[in-house]
């Protein structure tokens, strides 16, 4: 492997950045090895022993002691807790692909430790849900989004060293690539609730310029999707996690769709509406940053290079299995004389696997350089 892969690098390049527990722990082979992708919406995780999960990235407290006993939990975490969220006092740690409060903002103390807490309740559960053993050692490659600050990442590094023995961070377009043994001339678009990143990859750990992220993604769509329903249809009853559930079962960009008919209560009553082209409106809301991006990072490549990397582009994430999506990416690439968008084949794992490749890559003996 390259070296520049395994070697620590800066922080606003969104490259690997390094931590080691206070004790000792033995080589590689000796430790179960974690991909993880924290995402705002969803978050994966995936073992070298063949686990695999995917949560919700939501947790809550029973608001008092009822709901406590009817829970039978002090913490809940994902579908449970989204379910329950009348009884609970709800979080969700992760915006835009990194924890609340740890970027710049308005954010009071309080709020901050809160969502600090329930991040590194979520990351504990989702290495709970692998179920390793009592004693294991465990090493971690987390994927963050591609412009995550410094100080994102070092309060994911704050979290994850109170549950991971030894813990690296990469983007998470950067660990998509490595998953597919695509280290060059590939552009990866990463969808996901809070950010879509953009990474060209050319053989090596990528720069600054080779990275750009927009805070257009899923909870962009929601909420568009939201106020475009509300502007048609006044009556209904709605929320954002509605039209989550919409989006999910039925976005889609192109330009002929089956009618989609849902039923939204009004006053309490089940009723019949069309939303198809709210649904689509909501949806295309995605293609123009992309394809901003792809342009930007297509036109500044080394121009001998710049016909590989345009046919060359791939899709993940959540957003990445939109209907009719790549397609659509394609049609507005007439800037730059067209280009060919596939789809990662498992687009909710990619980052995860890509995450546990790295992993597993790394020499033992890097692993024990980070006390």
């Amino acid at each position: 492997m390259a070296e520049a892969t395994i070697s620590p690098v800066r922080p606003q390049a969104g490259k690997p950045i390094l931590t080691k527990a206070d004790q000792d722990v033995g080589a590689t082979e000796n430790a179960l090895l974690l991909g993880i992708d924290l995402g705002t919406s969803r978050s994966s995780i995936v073992s070298m022993d063949g686990k695999r999960k995917t949560v919700e990235s939501y947790v809550g407290y029973p608001k008092d002691p009822v709901s406590r006993k009817h829970l039978k939990a002090d913490v809940v975490y994902g579908k449970q807790a989204l379910d329950n969220r009348l009884s609970l006092d709800m979080y969700r740690p992760l915006e835009n692909g990194v924890i609340k409060g740890s970027g710049d903002g308005d954010w009071s103390e309080d709020l901050q430790k809160r969502n600090l807490a329930a991040a590194k309740e979520l990351l504990a559960h989702l290495v709970d849900e692998i179920e390793p053993g009592r004693d294991e050692v465990l090493y971690g490659v987390l994927g963050v989004p591609s412009r995550a600050t410094t100080k994102n990442k070092q309060a994911i590094l704050e979290i994850a060293k109170e549950v991971l023995d030894s813990v690296m961070i990469v983007s998470e377009p950067f660990s998509v690539a490595y998953g597919l043994g695509r280290m060059s001339d590939v552009l990866v678009i990463d969808i996901g609730a809070g950010t879509t990143d953009l990474c060209r990859m050319h053989g090596t750990v990528p720069g600054d310029d080779d990275e750009i992220s927009y805070p257009i993604a899923g909870d962009a769509v929601d909420q568009k999707l939201f106020e475009l329903i509300m502007t048609k249809y006044p009556d209904v009853q709605l929320t954002v996690n509605m039209c989550k559930t919409i989006k999910e079962q039925y976005g889609f960009v192109s330009d002929a769709r089956d009618k989609i008919e849902v039923l939204l209560p009004v006053n309490g009553k089940p009723t019949p509406f069309d939303v198809t082209t709210e649904v689509r409106e909501a949806s295309s809301i995605l293609v123009p940053p992309i394809v901003e991006g792809i342009v930007k990072l297509i036109s500044t490549f080394n121009p001998e290079f710049q016909e590989r990397l345009k046919q060359n582009i791939v899709l993940s994430g959540g957003g990445g299995q939109m209907d009719g999506l790549g397609k659509k990416i394609e049609d507005n690439l007439s800037a730059i004389g067209g280009g060919r968008v596939t789809v990662v084949e498992e687009p909710l794992y990619a980052g995860a696997n890509g995450a546990l490749q790295l992993a597993v890559d790394m020499p033992g003996e890097y692993w024990q350089q980070l006390r």
